[in-house]
């Protein structure tokens, strides 16, 4: 009998243990998920839709993402598009008209330097526009933070997302940067959490 309240606290500490091992097994396995498979966690693609507006965002390889806006305008995809971001903004319209998107249909959003901006700075020139339905356009690994940004800053819109998939197989990453990339997305995703309160989920 005496010994009874000695095994009690090895007891405790015996499943304290237990429950930090399987969270420290499922922390490593998650972890390796998100580094190995980001494709499934980073992406967010909702599809052939029709819009009001295409969204595109500065930054990327190559001007992948307004190249891809091309595509989504031939196909209908929205009659208007807005380039957003600080010197990109001018390249990605240069590149829209070249390749023979009217002037007309092309509006800039030039003042922002990150994800957050691009969501705060484009909102009231959508507004504007009269915008309903809005699709964002941006690289994979950057669709969730981008799309979860502007869901956050304009509640009265409705946003989706058709990003391009520039690298996107893990063969692809060595001659491109998009490791780095994605290393720093979920980075950025914890912070957009803490500071601006915008869940990734």
């Amino acid at each position: 009998m005496l010994a009874q309240p000695a095994s009690r606290p090895r007891r405790a500490r015996s499943k304290l243990l237990l429950r930090l091992a399987v969270t420290l097994l499922l922390v490593t396995l998650l972890c390796g998920v998100a580094l190995f498979y980001p494709q499934h966690l980073l992406t967010i693609d909702s599809g052939p839709m029709k819009a009001d507006v295409l969204v595109v965002l500065g930054g990327g390889e190559n001007s992948e993402r307004a190249r891809y806006a091309v595509d989504l305008y031939r196909a209908g995809a929205a009659p208007q598009i807005i380039c957003s971001g600080f010197g990109d903004a001018e390249a990605n319209r240069n590149l829209l008209e070249r390749a023979g998107v009217p002037a007309a249909a092309i509006h800039l959003e030039n003042e922002s330097h990150n994800t957050r901006e691009n969501a705060q700075f484009t909102l009231p020139l959508l507004h504007r526009l009269g915008a309903k339905r809005v699709i964002i356009v941006t690289t994979w690994y950057h669709s969730r933070r981008a799309l979860l940004s502007f869901r956050h800053y304009g509640p009265d819109l409705t946003f989706y997302s058709r990003p391009a998939y520039a690298g996107y197989p893990a063969s692809a990453w060595q001659p491109q940067p998009i490791r780095g990339h994605v290393r720093g997305e979920y980075l950025k995703l914890l912070e957009h959490l803490i500071y601006y309160h915008i869940s990734p989920l």
